[in-house]
């Protein structure tokens, strides 16, 4: 592995950490200082929105500027986001700000990720598709999310350890790491640019023909993957309380559905080497079953074992699309085809309190049967939309 792939799969990594163990943490900090729900759920849909509206700028910026300065300024961002999301969070404990102040404050340091933080992604699998031929694309996007999903695997462990430390502790920790990330991209990354700017005159649509419907594949995925990311920890609390150990329970969580989903991602791309057609298919019918036995199980083992299943088809259906709908575009689109697909991995923080938390707060088992609802018809739409089977490699 080359110094430049390294530091993108770091970085990568990086952003993991962070992202999984704000999940695991802010919801309940934030509930017991007195935000319900419903503001927790919007305090990451803000972001989530931020993020949709910039991440496709972010890629046809990296076409025009160069993949190593986006991606440089999303690491940035997203290190700059986690303290200042924990930051208020300490200082209202300790009465150094008031409590009116949290859900503004918390909403801001969050949206900087968001706003920021979006550019990383884009620019990072543009720079992958620029050096990689079309045949290994799946293989390389599978390697680019599994680094992501390791760092989403570490983040509640290590972060679990350095929060016995201090609360800062994790979040300062692994900001510290992106900026290292950036550092190590900085001196070891070309910066490459697609196009001239005054070249590239034409924007790639995000209803052209081979885009919109990995877009809608992905925005579909999303809900279903914020629903159950932003549910974990009240689900665990709510539904187990009898047991000992909550954190530790909902940090176990995310740890099978993060090693699942890594597990996969190597196992079906790299070992097996499943078509992207394939891939879409089995992934979607895991996740189906997944959610179902989610809303049906009333048992820790069968909730774990649901979170591996879910894992698992993750792990397959993500890399697929992703590297179908860079397998469709010509070379001077990636970065907007890539941001263009990051722009819709938010929609699901976006509608998770309007849609996911009412129908949880309801009945909790509904909520998942919702998303086996939704991950039927993604098994549907890969079947009968050909765009599917012509990038299937």
């Amino acid at each position: 592995m080359n110094s430049t792939s390294f530091w993108l799969k770091f970085g990568l990594f990086s952003v993991g950490l962070g992202q999984s163990f704000a999940f695991v943490l802010i919801p309940p900090l934030a509930r017991d200082l007195g935000l319900s729900e419903v503001q927790t759920s919007v305090i990451f849909s803000i972001s989530a929105i931020a993020w949709a509206l910039t991440s496709a700028t972010w890629g046809r910026a990296s076409d025009i500027h160069g993949r190593r300065n986006i991606a440089i300024l999303g690491l940035i961002g997203y290190a700059i986001s986690l303290v200042a999301l924990i930051t208020p969070i300490y200082m209202v404990q300790n009465n150094i700000l008031h409590l009116s102040l949290l859900f503004p404050l918390l909403i801001l340091g969050r949206s900087i990720n968001g706003l920021l933080g979006s550019a990383t992604r884009p620019a990072s699998f543009a720079y992958m598709a620029d050096i990689t031929p079309v045949n290994k694309r799946t293989v390389k996007f599978a390697r680019l999310e599994a680094s992501f999903m390791v760092g989403t695997l570490v983040g509640p462990l290590l972060g679990g350890y350095l929060f016995l430390l201090s609360e800062l502790a994790p979040f300062y920790t692994f900001a510290f790491l992106g900026i290292v990330a950036a550092i190590g991209t900085f001196f070891n990354m070309e910066n490459t640019k697609m196009v001239a700017k005054e070249v590239k005159k034409f924007k790639l649509s995000m209803f052209a023909p081979t885009v919109w419907p990995y877009l809608v594949f992905a925005s579909i995925l999303s809900l279903t993957q914020a629903s159950l990311l932003q549910s974990i920890g009240f689900y665990v609390t709510d539904k187990f309380s009898n047991l000992d150990d909550i954190p530790l329970l909902i940090s176990i969580t995310f740890f099978l559905f993060s090693i699942s989903a890594l597990a996969s991602q190597y196992l079906f791309t790299d070992s097996f080497k499943m078509s992207n057609h394939n891939l879409l298919i089995y992934g979607t019918i895991l996740l189906t079953s997944a959610y179902i036995v989610m809303g049906y199980g009333d048992s820790i083992a069968m909730y774990y074992s649901s979170i591996v299943i879910c894992g698992i088809g993750l792990g397959m259906v993500r890399p697929a699309n992703s590297s179908g709908i860079s397998i469709s575009q010509e070379p001077e689109f990636q970065g907007e085809a890539a941001g263009h697909l990051g722009s819709v991995f938010p929609i699901g923080h976006i509608l998770t309190p309007i849609i996911a938390m009412p129908l949880y707060i309801y009945n909790s088992s509904y909520l998942y049967y919702f998303s086996a609802i939704l991950c039927f018809i993604l098994f549907l739409f890969i079947m009968l939309h050909p765009i599917f089977r012509s990038s299937n490699v």
